[in-house]
């Protein structure tokens, strides 16, 4: 029998509308900090002017976004140092493993396959403009597990939206009870995580 947690956690960030002129925007003459959140308004022209950079070179750093469909919330390089997505995603999995270290339990794979389904699931949430586990697209997770030819005896997944960092995404599943259970869940021996645009996904599977 298919045992099927599925558990779901979003931050919202509410903003009232400000009126704001110039002078009160903070200007730089390089960028103080790697990552940059993105605003409403945002684009790579103003975020370049304001740090300093060639919006060029600002898209260069950042050829998975859309220069015409910046997402509020989304975290942008704004150095070449700067970690990629995909760093983010195996530091989720690193952050993962140490909490389960801490419980007595095994470390989790990060599985090449189930790490490119999670992310399919992260941007598809982003491209379809939805936050659930049921995707219009993919249908359960479970069904898309089956669909790119995953097979596993017992499967979960967590999601969650808004949040910048691998530390603040594990911060707020750890603090909710649901989510902590798929993490420190001892029969899972594989993990595939996704990024996107802001969005976080967690797939868990035990390996048939």
């Amino acid at each position: 029998m298919i045992k099927r947690i599925i558990l779901a956690t979003m931050i919202f960030t509410f903003c009232l509308p400000i009126v704001s002129n110039a002078q009160d925007i903070q200007f730089f003459n390089e960028p103080p900090f790697e990552h940059y959140k993105v605003s409403r308004g945002d684009s790579f022209w103003f975020i370049a002017k304001r740090y300093g950079l060639d919006y060029r070179e600002l898209m260069r750093l950042n050829p998975e976004i859309e220069p015409r469909n910046m997402h509020v919330g989304e975290v942008i390089r704004l150095k070449e140092a700067a970690e990629h997505s995909s760093t983010f995603e195996d530091q989720v999995v690193t952050l993962v493993n140490q909490q389960r270290r801490k419980n007595g339990l095994s470390p989790l794979t990060h599985r090449a396959d189930l790490k490119n389904v999670a992310h399919k699931k992260a941007e598809d949430m982003i491209k379809s403009n939805y936050f659930s586990h049921n995707s219009p697209n993919y249908g359960s997770p479970f069904d898309m597990l089956r669909t790119y030819g995953i097979s596993y005896q017992t499967a979960g997944e967590n999601i969650a939206k808004g949040q910048s960092s691998p530390e603040a995404v594990m911060n707020s599943w750890m603090n909710s009870p649901g989510h902590r259970q798929n993490i420190l869940n001892g029969q899972y021996d594989a993990i595939g995580v996704g990024f996107y645009h802001g969005a976080w996904v967690q797939m868990f599977i035990k390996s048939r």
